[in-house]
């Protein structure tokens, strides 16, 4: 995908910016780190902000940290802990952290001008920070203000190390010695999840799939994670069935740092009960044309998740225009405001009762979507993001504390 191709969506002008924005990190690296190439919102995003970072003439680049299978368990405890949810982490869990970070620093390798750190999984490669110079930033994508105690002030003591600690929004963050800045994530409009498709195209996945479209289709897609509620969207879907015929498709993979994903899936699979009007669908990575289709087809996307980062589906669901029921958790109050651009749903009965009401007024869920759409167009398309990226860059130098981008 070329940076012209985004002139029709975004305006020539906006284009023009990220080029003088890009022309003032010439000659500098920025090197993303994270913890997998697939799967999950931050390798979504990456994959898309690397390439169009390097046309804009900035030298940007993407390593990933490795980790063995126990590794991954441990990180998983953390994600959960940092949602303020409680897991038995012992001092054990946190050698191993330890251990397989030590190997990282010596392994990965650290060439740049600027450190781009991205989640809890790659934060002690900042120990090397000494002897490889730079800028250091650290991306937490996660909502830590409610984080268990034991975990933060574990992770806390290298995040301080760091120049700078960016969040989703003012509050997710917690309150630290260094700056803070507060960026968004998006979605690009013109990749595969997201462009517009043909009808035979969408008509054709779905025969792949043996879903019919004569009836409406309810949506939820996310990885198999308890944090996503996908046994609490079915018995959702199973009130809504009570009035509505309809039919509830679940789809979704896992990640490479996600070990609890097919454990999730079988509670999922044993919940529906072998329902034919209950779709479970196994998606492989890079699937984006599937999830394109699936949502386009879809009546109504739900989002039902009890802690959430951002909730990229969610913006996936606004831009293509579909009526969105979601829980108020993470960044979802930032994308659906409630009656205006989608409904915000508490609980299993909430949901249910907010697709219902969606099913019985299909011009008000119309209207819902559109919104929703023009809600994204403003506010969360990688354009934007681009730019407070590189305004991030340059900011380093500055002596501000905080910073809204």
């Amino acid at each position: 995908m070329k940076i012209q191709d985004y002139i029709p969506i975004v305006g020539r002008s906006t284009i023009e910016e990220l080029y003088l924005l890009a022309e003032k990190l010439s000659g500098k690296v920025v090197l993303n780190v994270n913890s997998t190439l697939t799967g999950g919102g931050v390798a979504e995003i990456l994959n898309r902000m690397v390439p169009l970072l390097n046309q804009l003439g900035v030298d940007a680049r993407w390593e990933v940290i490795k980790g063995n299978d126990r590794f991954f368990q441990v990180t998983k405890k953390f994600h959960n802990a940092l949602h303020g949810l409680r897991e038995d982490i012992t001092p054990e869990d946190f050698d191993v952290f330890a251990d397989v970070s030590r190997k990282n620093i010596d392994e990965v390798k650290l060439n740049g001008d600027v450190f781009f750190i991205h989640d809890p999984q790659p934060i002690m490669l900042v120990n090397k920070r000494n002897e490889v110079g730079g800028k250091w930033l650290w991306r937490c994508h996660i909502d830590i203000s409610h984080a268990e105690e034991k975990v933060w002030r574990f992770l806390r003591d290298f995040v301080v190390k760091y120049d700078a600690a960016v969040f989703t929004a003012p509050s997710f963050s917690r309150e630290l010695p260094v700056r803070q800045f507060m960026i968004a994530p998006s979605i690009d409009p013109l990749s595969d999840k997201n462009r517009d498709l043909p009808t035979d195209t969408i008509e054709a996945i779905l025969a792949k799939y043996h879903i019919g479209n004569e009836k409406p289709i309810v949506t939820q897609i996310s990885r198999f994670d308890r944090l996503k509620d996908p046994v609490g969207v079915i018995q959702a879907f199973e009130q809504v069935r009570r009035s509505f015929d309809c039919q509830l498709i679940l789809a979704g993979g896992s990640a490479t740092d996600d070990p609890e994903s097919e454990e999730v899936l079988k509670e999922v699979e044993e919940r529906a009960g072998g329902n034919p009007d209950i779709h479970i669908l196994t998606i492989p990575p890079n699937s984006d044309m599937e999830i394109n289709a699936l949502q386009r087809a879809s009546t109504i996307i739900v989002q039902k998740s009890l802690r959430e980062g951002f909730g990229l589906t969610v913006t996936e669901a606004l831009w293509k225009a579909k009526p969105v029921v979601a829980t108020a958790v993470g960044g979802i109050p930032l994308q659906v405001r409630n009656k205006f651009t989608g409904l915000i749903s508490h609980g299993i009965e909430g949901t249910a009762y907010a697709i219902k009401q969606l099913l019985s007024n299909p011009e008000y869920a119309r209207s819902l979507g559109q919104n929703g759409r023009e809600h994204v167009k403003q506010n969360f398309l990688i354009t934007r993001h681009l730019a407070e990226y590189m305004l991030l860059f340059l900011a380093l130098g500055r002596q501000e504390e905080i910073i809204y981008l």
